[in-house]
């Protein structure tokens, strides 16, 4: 079954109305996603890489994990959700220290994005991307990887465009 999502209006807030997430891609609706960047002691963030299947930026890498908010979610259980299902690990609503909130629109390959992204940052001690699971169908690679790294993937545009939360993660990393 094909996932519902809230609709909402350009200012944030639901309409009342569900739709499946084909059809807010299709026809351009706003919808509210969710970005968290995993970041250990070291200064690293856990990077993904996106399959070549997906629909939407196919082979780029991408922060630690993102996804849509489904319907009857906040954005703190689907961050919770997207984490367990993308990479296997499991995070407390604790855990999660909100940043920013972005508003994008874009449209590539018939996929209309109207997007308002709730950005997160979840600091773990220690993680050890060998005991990470990944969503075989989702994420190609995962990577922890330095400042330098992440600037590197930016600038060279290799990632998927957060630009205003990466600025924000930038002073975590080493």
């Amino acid at each position: 079954m094909e996932e519902l999502i809230d609709v909402l209006d350009e200012n944030e807030n639901k309409t009342g109305k569900i739709e499946t997430r084909s059809k807010v891609h299709e026809i351009g609706l706003w919808h509210r996603i969710v970005a968290i960047a995993i970041i250990n002691s070291k200064g690293q963030l856990l990077m993904q890489k996106r399959t070549m299947s997906k629909k939407s930026n196919p082979g780029k890498w991408d922060l630690s994990v993102a996804g849509h908010v489904s319907s009857g979610q906040t954005s703190i259980q689907a961050a919770i959700r997207e984490t367990k299902e993308e990479i296997g690990l499991d995070l407390k609503e604790d855990d999660l220290k909100y940043i920013l909130t972005t508003k994008k629109i874009s449209s590539r390959d018939n996929i209309i994005n109207k997007h308002i992204t709730d950005c997160y940052i979840v600091i773990i001690p220690e993680i050890d991307i060998n005991n990470l699971k990944k969503q075989e169908d989702e994420v190609e690679q995962i990577k922890l990887c330095n400042l330098q790294e992440v600037k590197e993937k930016v600038d060279s545009k290799v990632v998927i465009e957060r630009d205003a939360f990466y600025k924000e993660i930038y002073p975590y990393l080493k």
